[in-house]
């Protein structure tokens, strides 16, 4: 981190230079990054919505080899997962493939997908510790818990 605190305050005032960074976690940010200055505005972005998870998960399934129809199967995640982010979506993409290779499958099939959008959901629960009913939603809470911020452009 000192190397980056570094570089950035050997930026001369009228250099062409923009830094962008990006977090889901803000509070964990040194301060001394978050000097004025250093990063000067903060955008914060949202969770997709549900037809951004579908285009995004459609986007991880590009090279995945489906039994059945990608558009379908991603528009059904995506009403599944409502509160997970790109990360999330890919991470549910890449268990599926590990699901149907674990059962010899050549193909990934919608049980594979489904059964890595549970295992991918139960961990939010889990970690909610709270006492809301399953039945509410998998991700009732994660936008508020689980949400994250992307920060950046530093001007100088």
């Amino acid at each position: 981190m000192c190397k980056l605190l570094t570089e950035m305050d050997g930026f001369e005032k009228d250099a062409s230079v923009v830094v962008i960074a990006a977090t889901n976690r803000p509070e964990t940010l040194d301060s001394a990054l978050m000097r004025p200055g250093r990063f000067s505005r903060k955008v914060l972005v949202g969770e997709p919505d549900e037809d951004g998870r579908q285009k995004i998960f459609s986007l991880y399934l590009r090279e995945v080899p489906m039994e059945e129809d990608k558009e379908a199967i991603s528009s059904l995640v995506a009403s599944r997962t409502p509160g997970l982010v790109g990360a999330d979506l890919e991470n549910i993409a890449h268990e599926s493939v590990l699901l149907a290779a674990r059962r010899d499958g050549d193909f990934v099939t919608s049980d594979d997908v489904l059964q890595a959008v549970e295992r991918a959901t139960k961990k939010y629960i889990d970690d909610d510790n709270s006492s809301e009913p399953y039945s509410f939603g998998p991700m009732a809470q994660a936008p508020a818990q689980y949400g994250g911020g992307a920060m950046g452009f530093g001007f100088n």
